[in-house]
């Protein structure tokens, strides 16, 4: 029961549905107690393969719409207008004034002339 396709575990939950019906029946037959036929160790088999099918399938789900969200996220980003960057060479000098040891140095030097 390793298939990872939904369609697959799909027909695997109606089967599984389908015996636990079957062996229910059957111990209706016999004229089991409903509650000892919950304790039945076929019924408690089947139920688990039903509890695994059903996680299996909820992952699956969960992995498809993840997929879809990354992919409505790709073609937004792919989408978006692109910004341009700057150089880094023009905004230091753009942006920044003398350092203030250059600033002592000017200072000296004009004190001394």
């Amino acid at each position: 029961m390793t298939s990872k396709s939904k369609e697959a575990r799909i027909e695997q939950k109606t089967y599984w549905e389908t015996k636990l019906e079957q062996r229910l029946g059957a111990l209706a037959e016999k004229g089991v107690d409903p509650k000892k036929a919950a304790k039945d160790p076929a019924v408690k088999k089947i139920r688990a393969y039903l509890r695994e099918t059903d996680a299996r399938l909820k992952a699956i789900s969960s992995l498809e719409t993840k997929a879809e969200e990354m992919a409505r996220k790709k073609a937004e980003k792919a989408n978006a207008p692109k910004t341009e960057k700057g150089k880094k060479g023009k905004a230091k000098q753009e942006g920044q004034e003398v350092s203030k040891r250059q600033q002592k140095k000017k200072k000296k030097k004009e004190a001394k002339a």
